[in-house]
């Protein structure tokens, strides 16, 4: 929790989170800073004084092993002055066939099946997972589903997360408690290939 001279800011309204930050690579130099600072004066007019973002360090590849996304340690984040607040918690993430993640989150929504369990039945179901019978356990039908598209399990280290302070000057900014810690220097390199779990 983030506080301002003592006072906790409250979450959605004076503290954000940036879950993902992608410009083209077309775009010219310095875009992703430009950008960045644009966002924060508008988020700042509106109340906000901090904002955290992460970077996912852990390479993916597809089940062929073709590369689909090299790791990333917040290079424009170190850039632009965040605060380095260390990784968050490990865990195990599923990956699919193509090297993204089946989060745990999509996972939840199909065993309840909460509002939203479609799509994330619909992921499995383009991988090849058998459609599920009508009436039959949702937790079962997922754990068959992935095992089926050949999800497989991976050791995550945590991201690294990131905290922008905002303010009109240093002085703001430097009031701004991350309520994390702050780590000193930046990481530098991608972590070395995940290891199965």
């Amino acid at each position: 929790m983030m506080t301002v001279l003592g006072t906790q800011k409250r979450p959605y309204t004076e503290s954000l989170v940036c879950s993902c930050f992608v410009l083209l690579d077309e775009c010219p130099g310095n875009s992703e800073s430009w950008f960045l600072a644009r966002c924060f004066d508008a988020l700042l007019a509106d109340g906000v004084r901090g904002v955290v973002s992460f970077a996912d360090p852990v390479p993916r590849h597809t089940a062929s092993g073709r590369l689909v996304m090299p790791g990333h340690v917040g290079t424009i984040y170190a850039a632009t002055n965040a605060v380095d607040a260390g990784r968050a918690t490990a865990r195990t993430v599923k990956l699919l066939p193509d090297g993204t993640v089946f989060h745990d989150r999509a996972a939840q929504k199909i065993r309840r099946a909460e509002q939203g369990h479609e799509y994330a039945a619909a992921q499995l179901l383009a991988f090849g997972a058998p459609r599920p019978l009508p009436g039959c356990d949702p937790a079962l039908w997922l754990r068959e589903a992935l095992a089926a598209v050949g999800a497989g399990n991976v050791r995550h280290r945590g991201v690294h997360r990131y905290v922008f302070r905002l303010g009109r000057t240093r002085r703001e900014r430097e009031e701004i408690e991350p309520g994390l810690p702050v780590l000193r220097p930046y990481p530098k390199r991608p972590d070395a290939e995940p290891a199965a779990a």
